[in-house]
């Protein structure tokens, strides 16, 4: 609460969120799936309903988070402001669907409620991917598996370095962190993966009882962290029940509007969220030109300012939502605030059971966090996104009652400390032949759970970076990065030319 000595705002500055709304497409024929604008429509309708109705056609922000599952269709700004009534002074989309965008939207609406620019925003995204996979694959003639939307995105980048040796995609690159995070901490593989379940675990049950969630059905976390032929290996040491399940149609979204709008329009103080400070901060959009792998400055700056801002510690939350797009990040995240692992780090089910309509997700989160605050006296939740390849962060707290400074616009932007932080990047070496150190590693799996081949990101004597491939033949080397008898991160190995690749040989004692 706002201590006794600070006057409270002038409440049309107050910014409060009055109305969330979602919304699961789930046809018999998912090929004729709603399309992201008109999902994007009922989830807005939806919250306008939750709202008490009447605030659409008033909207004078509409902000969009980018879809790419009908990419063609871009941008959807200005055809939502035209499909809820509205005449929106400010349409506009982020500026890519990125995992942070919503919780950024909420910011900038409520800096903008807060400078008086304006009075109701509406946020939301949604994603019809389940939909474009099977219109895909039936005018392609292949299997829905084959028209995965992020893998065809990478496919039409131009080929580089890091794709050479499989470091295509997210699902690619965060296991980097996790088996990095994993020595770190001190923890055996079989430790590292039972957290991972049981994170996990928790999202599944979290799920299971909330109705806008994609999957109910509770897992153990031995089933979660166990490799079967229904939860096959993605990227080492992740299983399929580990990773963002982006085969959804899913909507979300949400209105802001000033405290003073939301009681002239008869909003019940019980059912009004206050918007608290956020902040943000990124990495280097080249995660090759990061300082390290077992942990992100820019995540622990963007939280660690978050709760600053909102003077709360973890023991005064109540809820949170940290971004679960692969275990290593909720696992640094909690690590950073204090959050023990026993408490569920989310309100809506993470992305596996959640759902992971790509850059939309966290609008799923701050409907169920409003949903979950509403009616409890005092209570605070702190939500924290994450997109890119571990690159952009920003986090915002929630709470039924005003928070320090609300009424007043902030810059959320913390990145020259996050930069301050940060240690010295290696430079990076892409021909290098000889001894070296692992840094970090994964091992990438076909559909039918073969090994198709491993990445070492490896460190020179002289503190440089380069990559090093382990050829699937290398069933050896294979074996030692994943089968936890002993830690590869660490161990030293040799580098040497093998046609266009440069490939990792083992040192063996």
């Amino acid at each position: 609460m706002i201590p006794e000595n600070e006057t409270m705002a002038d409440d049309t500055r107050i910014a409060v969120i009055v109305g969330v709304g979602q919304v699961n497409d789930r046809p018999a024929d998912p090929a004729q799936g709603m399309e992201p604008l008109d999902l994007m429509r009922a989830a807005l309708e939806a919250a306008d309903k939750d709202a008490g109705g009447g605030w659409l056609a008033h909207v004078d922000s509409v902000a969009v988070v980018k879809q790419i599952s009908f990419m063609k269709q871009n941008p959807l700004a200005e055809k939502l402001g035209a499909a809820i009534g509205a005449t929106p002074r400010l349409a506009y989309e982020s500026v890519g669907p990125n995992g942070d965008s919503p919780i950024l939207l909420l910011n900038e609406a409520a800096n903008r409620i807060a400078r008086g620019e304006i009075a109701i925003a509406a946020v939301v995204g949604a994603e019809a991917l389940r939909t474009a996979s099977q219109r895909a694959a039936a005018a392609a003639k292949t299997s829905v598996a084959d028209q995965n939307p992020l893998r065809s995105l990478a496919k039409k980048a131009a080929p580089g370095y890091r794709q050479r040796y499989g470091l295509s995609t997210p699902v690619d690159v965060y296991p980097l962190y996790e088996n990095a995070g994993r020595a770190s901490y001190g923890q055996t593989l079989a430790e590292g993966q039972r957290e991972s379940g049981e994170i996990w675990s928790r999202f599944s049950e979290v799920a299971a009882t909330t109705p806008a969630a994609w999957i109910h059905a509770p897992r153990s976390a031995e089933e979660i962290a166990t490799a079967t032929a229904d939860n096959r290996p993605i990227a080492f040491p992740y299983t399929k029940l580990m990773v963002a399940n982006s085969s959804v149609n899913q909507g979300a979204g949400f209105l802001v509007t000033s405290l003073a709008e939301a009681r002239r329009r008869g909003v019940p103080e019980a059912r009004i969220v206050y918007v608290g400070r956020g902040a943000a901060a990124h990495e280097d959009d080249d995660f090759l030109s990061r300082d390290r792998y077992d942990q992100s400055p820019s995540m622990a700056t963007c939280l660690t300012r978050t709760l600053d801002y909102n003077r709360v510690t973890a023991d005064d939350l109540d809820l949170v939502e940290l971004y679960s797009c692969f275990p290593c990040v909720p696992k640094m995240a909690r690590r950073v605030i204090g959050w023990p692992v026993e408490k569920p780090a989310t309100v809506f089910g993470g992305l596996t059971f959640g759902g992971g309509p790509i850059g939309n997700y966290m609008s799923h989160a701050v409907a169920e966090m409003v949903d979950a605050l509403r009616g409890g006296e005092g209570r605070k939740g702190l939500l924290f996104a994450n997109g890119g390849y571990a690159t952009h962060n920003h986090a915002i707290v929630l709470a039924t009652t005003p928070l320090p400074g609300s009424g007043e616009a902030h810059d959320f932007d913390v990145q020259a400390e996050a930069d301050a932080a940060r240690g010295p990047v290696p430079e990076l070496v892409k021909d290098y032949a000889g001894p070296a150190t692992v840094e970090t590693y994964t091992v990438f799996y076909a559909r039918d759970g073969s090994a198709k081949a491993g990445v070492i990101v490896a460190r020179t004597p002289d503190g440089r970076r380069t990559l090093a491939k382990v050829p699937a033949e290398d069933a050896q080397t294979i074996a030692w990065l994943t089968d936890g008898a002993a830690e590869p991160v660490g161990a030293v190995g040799e580098i040497a030319p093998a046609g266009d690749d440069m490939v990792w040989h083992r040192a063996v004692a």
